[in-house]
């Protein structure tokens, strides 16, 4: 980071860059610095600087990453450059680096550096493709050339041989009259020709005005058309307005039914469960009371003959009379629920 600050404070940065600044991911400084090093290598870029939104830096870092690739051959880590961390400072030293080893090499320390300046540091390898492109072709024609050339230089005896003759021989003004008024014939029929096509030209010019105007009045009365359409009123608009009002108070009310119906529906099942809760409580009770009956039946059956046994017993007899009772009511209960 120490090496960055020096380099950025060489290279003539406005701000102050401090260690720091780098300790936690600090977005906006990072792209700062890499828009002022991307225009100081070729002021005439055009990245967009907006940072705002996570689609936006996405965006920033791909443009700068493809920039430095294709103009100054820097590879640099988009994931890192994205961190905008301690880790972002190594891929932009990558680019404070080329720029302060050229700004070394010619042995100028300025702070700022003009366009017209950093513009001898443009390399365009777009340009350069473009170039190499250029000079294969004329590379290839320069042999197909060269090669028609030889040919045509090998047939230089023969055609020497018939220029001389053709020069020697004396130039007849009958012929050359001939020539001169096949010539003017054949200008005078290509000057014909182009008053013609002048004349349906004119034609052609004559109708499409035409049908310019039929279209001009077609559309004038479409428009007049449409007019009188919007401003009539239809016979069934007063009928149907009724109808939309009828119909908006019916949804009303199937509204409210529809939320009535489904209360009614939830306090039904709520009483449901209660009854099916009460339901299973009176089956149990009716489960204890036959157990209870069944044990009691089976105590006197299994009972001594003593005496002291038989006060028990009629002790028992007594309260199992109670208990009888008290027995038979919750019987006539939970048949009377039951029955509910």
């Amino acid at each position: 980071v120490s090496d960055f600050t020096e380099m950025m404070r060489a290279l003539g940065y406005p701000r102050l860059i401090s260690m720091e600044n780098f300790h936690s991911p600090n977005f906006p400084l990072v792209s700062e610095v890499l828009l002022w090093l991307v225009r100081r290598y070729e002021p005439q870029t055009d990245i967009p600087p907006d940072v705002e939104t996570e689609q936006d830096r996405v965006f920033f870092i791909k443009a700068v990453a493809q920039f430095m690739a294709t103009k100054a051959h820097i590879k640099l880590n988009t994931k890192r450059l994205y961190q905008a961390d301690g880790y972002a400072v190594k891929e932009l030293l990558k680019v404070t680096s080329v720029l302060y080893g050229a700004m070394n090499t010619k042995g100028v320390e300025r702070a700022d550096v003009n366009e017209e300046d950093s513009s001898k540091f443009k390399f365009d390898l777009g340009s350069k493709i473009a170039d190499l492109k250029a000079a294969r072709q004329l590379a290839s024609e320069i042999t197909s050339k060269g090669a028609n050339l030889y040919d045509l230089l090998g047939k230089e005896v023969e055609l020497r041989e018939a220029r001389t003759e053709s020069i020697a021989r004396p130039l007849e003004i009958n012929e050359a009259e001939k020539v001169m008024k096949i010539a003017i014939d054949c200008v005078l029929e290509q000057v014909q020709k182009t008053k013609d096509m002048l004349n349906n030209v004119a034609l052609d010019e004559a109708n499409l005005e035409a049908k310019i105007e039929k279209r001009k009045l077609e559309l004038e009365r479409s428009q007049k058309r449409l007019q009188t359409l919007q401003s009539v009123r239809p016979a069934f608009m007063d009928e149907y307005e009724k109808i939309e009002e009828q119909l908006q108070k019916q949804y009303s009310s199937y509204v409210e039914k529809i939320r009535n119906l489904a209360y009614m529906e939830q306090l039904l099942d709520d009483h449901r469960r209660a009854e099916q809760e009460m339901l299973e409580e009176a089956a149990n009770m009716l489960r204890l009371m036959q157990n209870r009956l069944k044990e009691e039946e089976q105590h006197l059956l299994t009972g001594g003959s003593d005496n002291s046994d038989m006060e028990i017993r009629e002790d028992e007899g007594s309260n199992s009379e109670e208990e009888d009772r008290q027995i038979m009511k919750q019987r006539a209960a939970t048949e009377m629920l039951l029955q509910g």
